[in-house]
């Protein structure tokens, strides 16, 4: 199962459940908190909050998100799964057609989503 499926022809969102709940228990198992993600995550809703309305400049954001996370990674080992799967997921969006757009970044944030839910399911820390 790939990013790109996921990104492109899930529908279901079968995938995605799938592919959250794997990444997430790398998560926890390298010791990643929950106030490590919710940084990122913060970020994320913000970008979502411009999206509908300035769609450019939550564009530029979102891609901003890449150099972030390699930052985070760089620090803080256990970010580095996180970085790998956000990283390909803010591609998929920027690499999407115009008019896919918008579903592709729904998607993506679903993904992120998925990926915090699972991680305070399965027993990450605070």
């Amino acid at each position: 199962m790939t990013i790109h499926t996921i990104m492109t022809a899930d529908e279901s969102g079968k995938e995605l459940v799938e592919f959250a709940q794997t990444v997430a228990q790398v998560l926890v198992s390298n010791n990643l908190t929950r106030g490590q993600i919710r940084t990122i995550f913060t970020e994320v809703r913000q970008i979502e909050a411009l999206w509908g309305t300035r769609r450019a400049d939550a564009l530029r954001r979102l891609l901003m998100l890449k150099p972030k996370l390699a930052y985070q990674a760089a620090r803080i080992q256990s970010v580095y799964r996180l970085k790998e799967v956000l990283s390909e997921a803010v591609d998929e969006v920027e690499k999407a057609p115009e008019s896919k757009k918008d579903n592709a970044f729904r998607r993506f944030v679903d993904l992120f989503e998925a990926i915090l839910a699972y991680h305070r399911a399965l027993g990450g820390k605070n």
